[in-house]
């Protein structure tokens, strides 16, 4: 499955690190960012700061690592604000007249 991931054009993580990474976790997300890392893109979505990760993917070596690979050479687009969801339930509702 590592060399499927590995041959990916773009690979697209959603909710990234939403819990702490085990340590299987860790060394699989370690090998699939070496062997996609100036050759593959790979499209990270997080709610959590990207300040945050170290501590979520846990061992310190590891997440340094990772955190090069992913972070060295990226774009990043950090959103703030409500969320769309929310913005479209409201607006459903005005249009309608419900209530909440």
């Amino acid at each position: 499955m590592l060399e499927s991931i590995a041959r990916t054009d773009v690979l697209l993580v959603d909710d990234f690190a939403m819990a702490a990474l085990n340590d299987d976790e860790r060394r699989s997300f370690l090998e699939v960012c070496d062997d996609r890392y100036g050759r593959r893109s790979t499209v990270l979505t997080s709610q959590l700061p990207v300040d945050s990760w170290h501590a979520q993917i846990g061992d310190p070596t590891i997440a340094d690592s990772i955190l090069d690979r992913l972070v060295h050479n990226a774009y990043r687009i950090e959103m703030n604000g409500e969320s769309m969801r929310k913005k479209k339930k409201e607006a459903r509702r005005s249009l309608t007249g419900e209530r909440s």
